[in-house]
């Protein structure tokens, strides 16, 4: 995603860009969908248009615990759309931008070379040179630069399914999130009818139940009765769930090596909670851009970045705190029914800083 975003940017501006990418073609990922209010207009910028690919609107969000749930209107407007059809888009995009697009090749290692440009070493031997690298392979780190390990062992899983009629007609144009010890997780529409759940769980908690995932569903639901409602004659699509490990959730990128702009996940992870994983993607790879054309160093660029989302970084901690606390699960539901406020001022709180701090004329 930030990878693409950057190329295409960059393109656009009369630069040469090569851009690699580890899977052949584009495919399902470990990823919630959510496309927030930023986030469209990042993609719109780019010459995506998400209705066009069938993107499900989200009008507001709803909050489940134990047997309790509560809904409130969305602060911005939002939409949902699976990563594959997304990436299927940017990628064809940033060809017609002029990107060299080279599919199917792992970089496996990165080296500063004595006149200061950048080798990248390929699956296959090869390599490949360039003056300026954007760092953005997502949830995989590449070795030398490695983030943080992840305390809590977070493990997340993804389902696509085919809810019952009715269940399909009370989930529409809603993002339904679902609170359970250990975790919590997401359903929401997606194009062509189905519906994506995206959920986390502590491998602690996923341990106990033996590490399977139809075990895990299953105290999902038992923990979280509106999910067992929901799902209720619900069809799976995947033969088996799209799952990942070692997220490191609260991690902003100190600094960086000059000419090595790091964007994505490999600049900030917030929490999943907050819907705003691709906003910080297309975010940080807007203003990487941009800085670079400005002539920014990228050591300065990081740490800019890093300040500008600090706030909201602490806010989505804390409330993904909230969130773990029995007492808050059981309370939370109950504050969204008499107060539907809380959920529009969080979401603004929680939401991908803005531009100004890191804009810079290019």
């Amino acid at each position: 995603m930030a990878g693409c975003a950057a190329a295409i940017a960059l393109a656009r501006k009369g630069r040469s860009v090569t851009l690699i990418e580890r899977e052949p073609t584009p495919r399902h990922k470990v990823c919630g969908e959510f496309l927030s209010g930023e986030a469209l207009e990042d993609l719109h910028a780019l010459g995506i248009d998400v209705a066009s690919l069938g993107a499900a609107p989200i009008d507001f969000v709803r909050l489940a615990a134990a047997r309790r749930a509560a809904e409130a209107p969305l602060p911005f407007p939002a939409a949902s759309l699976t990563r594959k059809a997304l990436d299927t888009a940017l990628i064809a995009e940033a060809i017609a931008a002029g990107v060299r697009v080279e599919r199917g090749r792992s970089v496996q290692g990165l080296a500063r070379m004595a006149d200061g440009t950048w080798q990248a070493a390929l699956d296959d031997g090869a390599t490949r040179e360039a003056a300026t690298v954007f760092l953005a392979t997502g949830k995989h780190d590449l070795r030398g630069y490695s983030r943080p390990q992840d305390p809590q062992r977070w493990v997340a899983f993804k389902m696509y399914f085919r809810l019952a009629p009715a269940q399909a007609a009370e989930l529409a144009r809603a993002s339904e999130l679902m609170l359970y010890p250990g975790g919590y997780g997401g359903i929401q529409p997606v194009e062509g009818g189905i519906a994506n759940l995206c959920c986390v769980v502590q491998q602690r908690y996923l341990a106990r139940v033996g590490n399977r995932w139809e075990n895990f569903l299953a105290k999902m639901q038992q923990d979280c009765p509106h999910l067992a409602m929901r799902l209720a004659g619900a069809e799976p699509l995947l033969a088996r769930p799209i799952a990942i490990t070692h997220i490191p959730y609260g991690y902003i990128r100190r600094t960086t090596e000059d000419r090595l702009y790091c964007i994505g996940d490999q600049a900030a992870v917030i929490p999943s909670f907050t819907g705003d994983g691709i906003s910080i993607a297309l975010h940080t790879a807007r203003c990487a851009v941009a800085a670079n054309l400005a002539g920014e160093p990228a050591p300065v660029f990081q740490a800019k970045l890093r300040t500008a989302m600090r706030a909201q970084m602490r806010l989505a901690e804390l409330a993904a705190d909230g969130l773990n606390n029995a007492l808050a699960r059981a309370v939370l539901p109950l504050c969204l029914r008499v107060w539907p406020g809380v959920m529009r001022v969080t979401a603004k709180l929680t939401r991908v800083a803005t531009a100004a701090p890191l804009a810079v004329a290019g």
